[in-house]
């Protein structure tokens, strides 16, 4: 085993061994959180061996670049691909579907959130391991309810519609009225076409069919519905009493790779289990369903306790004040998947402050305590007081598998770690979209693809037959925040 290997291998043992301890708490980070090994780094995790080769392939994509209905891309908070194939030279092919969240909001002349159609992009892609990778957008849908109308990004205050048993936002006056609010994070499709996508307004999740027509959703458990004031409020301009933190619902979501199970998972941690600086937003909720005899079932079979990074967002050295919110999770079993956890310093942020931490965490479920049916999900109880996690939980386990922030392997491809100022091929702060293909060889490999959500961060905006400028300034450098896809390879166990 090589010394890097070597490395490797002790740091995951290590943070297996701390993630599974009965005390244990989050791993806190208040420096910068780089790793300059140029090649494979090998990880112990659950008694089985994990590999990543490191990065082979960058794809940008312009941030000016309008959509199938005309309007700014809005980039990536999501993505799944499908159709993917090997060519004889060694180079892959694919369709990549991704999704934007809820539109462009406090930029140019959008004063707040705007009455943005939800929908689907896709794109053509074309990866070259050790060069690079094609994005070509393609086309994509808008998302409808269930009479056919398009969804609104508009925030919708306090108002309620109700629909077969599910309660949804929707605004009751101004732009967006009548229409149901979504606010798009993850999108998870099942072999039929069909696919889930997971909301932050309601912290709930949407059934589609095919072409994008809403035909159910699933109600998220009572200790995340957002109550402000003793009534439900799906608002996102104020944080609730209890519930769902404010833009922090059900970030990450994802299909286990039999088809039977559909994990969620929280963005930070639920009002009732965080004190008041936010580095104890760090014990988030995952919720597992069982959808093997119907795609919407009405409770979960799973609910547990996982802990996030914490870390100093200055990389000072002082005392941690922020929590790594998660952004994305991709299923590697019934109980076992990737985790997304970063902090929001890059290229976009606004500050000079530099990246500390973006990582991808490998996440156990199979030992922690099962909260399902608890009144940690049926009531407001919290899980955890000021950031420490209650003494009669267990948390998932977890270790350390890809550090996006690899200075030595980013500049193979003209990547930087930049901020004061950033370049164009600087990383951005938003790092929010996964999804695993395979390499179609015998070693049995798969590439991971990692993008960025660049909130339509470019001065040839335009939505909703307005043109916008919302490109950089200042110490983040100046310009357009293009879209970025990061590919890995990994070896993982069969």
């Amino acid at each position: 085993m090589s010394r890097r290997r070597l490395a490797g291998t002790i740091v995951g043992i290590a943070a297996l061994a701390l993630a599974t301890a009965a005390s244990a708490q989050s791993a806190t980070y208040t420096t910068a959180h780089w790793d300059r090994t140029p090649g494979d780094v090998t990880v112990q995790f659950g008694g089985k061996t994990y590999v990543n080769h490191g990065l082979v392939a960058v794809g940008w994509l312009p941030a000016a670049t309008r959509d199938f209905n005309g309007e700014s891309l809005g980039s990536f908070s999501s993505m799944a691909v499908a159709g993917w194939k090997k060519a004889a030279d060694g180079s892959y092919t694919g369709v990549m579907r991704t999704l934007p969240d809820r539109g462009p909001n406090n930029v140019g002349p959008f004063k707040s959130t705007t009455d943005y159609a939800n929908r689907v992009h896709e794109h053509a892609i074309k990866l070259v391991p050790g060069k690079g990778l094609t994005i070509t957008p393609t086309g994509g849908f808008l998302l409808k309810d269930q009479t056919g109308q398009p969804f609104t990004g508009m925030d919708p205050g306090s108002n309620i519609v109700e629909r077969d048993g599910v309660r949804y936002p929707s605004p009751a006056s101004g732009e967006g009225a009548g229409k149901l609010s979504l606010d798009s994070e993850a999108i998870a499709y099942l072999p039929d076409g069909s696919f889930y996508i997971s909301d932050e307004y309601a912290a709930g999740i949407y059934l589609f069919d095919k072409t994008g027509k809403l035909t159910g959703a699933i109600q998220t458990v009572p200790a995340l519905l957002p109550i402000k004031k003793g009534q439900l409020n799906f608002g996102a301009e104020k944080a609730p009493d209890q519930g769902r933190r404010n833009n922090q619902g059900l970030e990450a979501l994802t299909v286990s790779p039999d088809g039977t199970r559909l994990i969620a998972v929280l963005q930070s941690a639920a009002m009732q289990d965080q004190g008041a600086s936010a580095a104890t937003r760090n014990n988030t909720r995952v919720l597992v369903y069982d959808i093997s005899k119907t795609k919407l079932p009405k409770a979960p079979i799973g609910h547990y306790a996982l802990q996030l990074p914490t870390l100093r967002e200055a990389g000072d050295g002082q005392p941690a004040d922020i929590t790594a919110a998660q952004s994305e999770a991709v299923a590697l079993s019934n109980d076992r998947f990737l985790l997304l956890a970063r902090d929001g310093n890059g290229r976009g942020k606004g500050t000079a402050n530099g990246p500390v931490y973006k990582s991808i965490l490998l996440v156990d479920l199979a030992g922690a305590t099962n909260l399902a049916g608890t009144p940690y999900e049926q009531t407001a109880k919290p899980i955890a007081t000021d950031g420490v996690l209650n003494a009669d939980i267990k948390p998932a386990a977890q270790a350390e598998l890809v550090n996006i922030l690899n200075p030595v392997q980013l500049a193979k491809f003209g990547m930087n770690l930049s901020v004061a100022p950033s370049t164009p091929t600087s990383l951005p702060e938003k790092i929010e979209a996964m999804s695993l293909v395979p390499t179609l060889d015998k070693t049995g490999d798969v590439f991971l693809l990692v993008g960025s959500d660049n909130d339509f961060a470019t001065a040839k905006g335009h939505v909703n037959g307005q043109d916008f400028d919302a490109s950089l300034h200042g110490d983040t450098g100046t310009g357009d925040n293009d879209n970025l896809v990061l590919v890995y390879r990994l070896s993982l166990p069969k």
